[in-house]
């Protein structure tokens, strides 16, 4: 059964960092391309950021460049997004999700196979 679990959400205050983790299992994930999205109260899930199945591309969103950084681990078949300097409008469910793509994409359509989800709520 092919599945993508999440982990590292959490509460954290402006100015804060978390780490994302997402861990694939009934699948080999060095063939797929990563991307992770999120999704806030009232508004359209939106691509943060992605990683090729190498890893030797990536791409982020506006507003996430500079603060967020995709990076995986084929050999624990995980991929990670480290988030800092976190601000409150980052507050979202936050998903990855795989693709056979060999280009990665921030379209949620191009994707197959999605998580549950994690949610980062940034609060004071």
């Amino acid at each position: 059964q092919l599945q993508l679990v999440e982990s590292g959400g959490g509460l954290v205050q402006p100015g804060g960092s978390l780490r994302l983790s997402c861990v694939a299992s009934g699948f080999t994930l060095h063939y797929y391309a990563i991307g992770w999205f999120r999704q806030a109260p009232g508004k359209e899930r939106e691509g943060v950021s992605c990683i090729s199945n190498s890893g030797g591309s990536t791409n982020y969103a506006d507003s996430v460049k500079g603060r967020f950084t995709i990076s995986r681990d084929n050999a624990k078949n995980t991929v990670y997004l480290q988030m800092n300097s976190l601000k409150p409008e980052d507050t979202a469910v936050y998903y990855c999700a795989a693709t056979l793509f060999g280009v990665a994409t921030m379209l949620a359509g191009d994707y197959a196979y999605w998580g549950q989800g994690t949610q980062v709520t940034v609060s004071s």
